[in-house]
């Protein structure tokens, strides 16, 4: 098989994983990410699937992206959009399909499923990163404006949570929803980078062994 072909199955094997256990985290209620506190804040004001509006936000990282660098702007990085879409689908179906019937009470299993969920999300993320084929949008974004202005990428990456940590705190007591931001998005504050490092050094061997890494 093409290895352009196999790295492009195994990237949407990734962000299908990545999009499973995004879903989880939301579906435990006990805080998500700092993008997805973003997604989960403004969808419920606005009245939109959380997956649906996760697409936009997605997106709109892949026009930045387009708008500046120009003409320096790669076709294959409009793959992007395709993990965009792909990401936000997963979502949907997850959370108004699969798991919309279920209602966990008690805390601790609301604690067990945001972090399994976590783990889920690394993975998936981890062999995306590890390929090296095609970036998830964000980060996408995040590298440009890193180049374009000199800056560090963890730096821009970091800024980037921050904003979207504050953007969801204002909408959640502007229009008096609930806070979507909450000790599981401490809690993946502080293992996920390290976790996704240890994640990757595992996957890499075997990624490479299949003439995955580019």
């Amino acid at each position: 098989m093409n290895k352009i072909v196999k790295q492009i199955i195994f990237m949407a094997i990734g962000v299908i994983i990545t999009g499973i256990g995004a879903s989880l985290t939301v579906k435990a209620a006990v805080g998500v990410g700092a993008w997805d506190a973003l997604s989960l804040s403004v969808s419920g004001v606005i009245g939109m699937k959380i997956g649906t509006f996760s697409m936009i936000m997605n997106i709109s990282c892949v026009v930045l992206q387009l708008v500046m660098l120009g003409k320096r702007f790669k076709p294959l990085m409009f793959l992007q959009v395709l993990v965009a879409v792909l990401l936000g689908y997963v979502v949907n179906f997850m959370l108004y399909d699969v798991l919309s019937g279920i209602v966990i009470t008690q805390y601790y299993l609301n604690m067990i499923l945001y972090l399994l969920g976590l783990l889920i999300i690394i993975f998936g993320v981890a062999n995306v990163m590890t390929i090296n084929f095609i970036s998830f949008p964000l980060e996408g974004a995040c590298t440009v404006i890193a180049d374009r202005y000199h800056l560090n990428f963890g730096k821009v990456r970091q800024w980037a949570d921050i904003l979207s940590v504050l953007i969801a705190i204002a909408v959640a007591l502007i229009f008096r929803n609930d806070l979507t931001v909450r000790e599981g998005t401490i809690i993946g504050m502080f293992i996920f980078g390290p976790l996704l490092h240890q994640f990757m050094v595992a996957l890499k061997p075997g990624l490479t062994k299949l003439d995955l890494v580019s």
